[in-house]
């Protein structure tokens, strides 16, 4: 049994960064995604990207940036478009490499923040 971190298994902070390098590539690619971008400084955006998928792995830093919620507020991020991102970054880590087990908990944790990165639509009175 492996009692190593994911954050150790897959290769530490130079795979993370490489991963972040790469899955920027692909969402920057996707004309649905591409406008979630337009201004935003991109080298922070992949510094926090960077802390927040070590922190999931259980590398040594916690992520201390921004609850994700008040970070993605007003985008108006569709559940499709998450999903998206979440497939991105899903191909990214299989390219790398990254066991079914990672990609499971990864996963798992894309799930649980969902909800607070979607904005929910507007219900209407039918």
């Amino acid at each position: 049994m492996n009692t190593s971190s994911y954050y150790d298994q897959i290769g530490g902070a130079p795979v993370v960064r490489d991963v972040v390098d790469r899955f920027y590539v692909r969402v920057l690619g996707d004309d649905d995604l591409k406008p979630y971008f337009a201004g935003v400084d991109m080298p922070r955006l992949k510094r926090h990207m960077v802390v927040l998928l070590c922190s999931v792995l259980g590398g040594p830093e916690p992520y201390e940036g921004r609850d994700l919620g008040e970070a993605h507020a007003g985008m108006g991020i569709t559940s499709e478009h998450y999903d998206k991102v979440g497939e991105h970054l899903f191909a990214v880590l299989q390219e790398s490499g990254v066991g079914e087990d990672i990609l499971r908990d990864v996963g798992l944790v894309l799930g649980k923040v969902k909800s607070s990165i979607v904005a929910e639509p507007a219900e209407t009175a039918d």
